[in-house]
């Protein structure tokens, strides 16, 4: 009886980094829902969650950062508790901020499509700020939007209630993780892996 044996190619080292900030910025997602600030009339509490979201997009680009999100859902799905309140299983994901969650990877791929112009990876450093602050306001406004849709679906609210619940509270603090994602990335200390 013989035994075939077949040569593994390694893997890339681009592609080992890269799953690796992925996996850390999953991890910073996760962790990050430690501090959840509730606030009254709205389902979802305050958290750092989009800071990573963004992040996600800026660093990683369109195709690692959805990855690295969607790294984070599983891990919540599976049980863990990473989402808002110390919370985690499949209830999470379908529940009343279900739609908040799964804008992500949406957001992230869209804000790296923006910023990145493709799949290339660019130096974030010499991309324009109005595209940076752009890419990251659209990405709210897409985040805000299949939230509140959700919201005002799974809980029968008129779209305005939803929105008033469900979004206007945010923007404040959304504004400061915009300015928070792009002092980070324009700092230097984190930089794209490049194919």
């Amino acid at each position: 009886m013989a035994t075939e044996r077949n040569a593994v190619d390694p893997v890339a080292d681009n592609v080992v980094r890269q799953f690796a900030r992925a996996a850390m910025l999953a991890a910073l997602m996760g962790a990050s829902v430690v501090v959840s600030i509730p606030i009254p009339l709205s389902p979802a509490p305050i958290t750092l969650q989009v800071l990573f979201v963004f992040l996600a997009g800026l660093v990683l680009g369109p195709v690692w950062g959805p990855i690295s999100v969607l790294l984070y859902l599983v891990t919540g799905g599976a049980g863990a508790p990473v989402f808002a309140g110390m919370n985690g299983g499949m209830g999470v994901l379908i529940g009343q901020t279900a739609g908040y969650l799964w804008s992500y990877p949406v957001v992230a791929a869209l804000i790296g499509l923006i910023v990145h112009r493709g799949t290339a990876l660019r130096d974030l450093r010499r991309v324009r700020l109005p595209i940076l602050v752009g890419a990251l306001l659209v990405g709210t406004v897409v985040i805000y939007a299949m939230g509140t849709a959700y919201m005002a679906w799974l809980l029968e609210m008129a779209a305005w209630e939803a929105i008033t619940a469900g979004a206007l509270p945010f923007i404040p603090g959304e504004l400061l993780k915009v300015a928070a994602a792009v002092a980070i990335v324009r700092s230097g200390q984190i930089t794209p892996v490049r194919s």
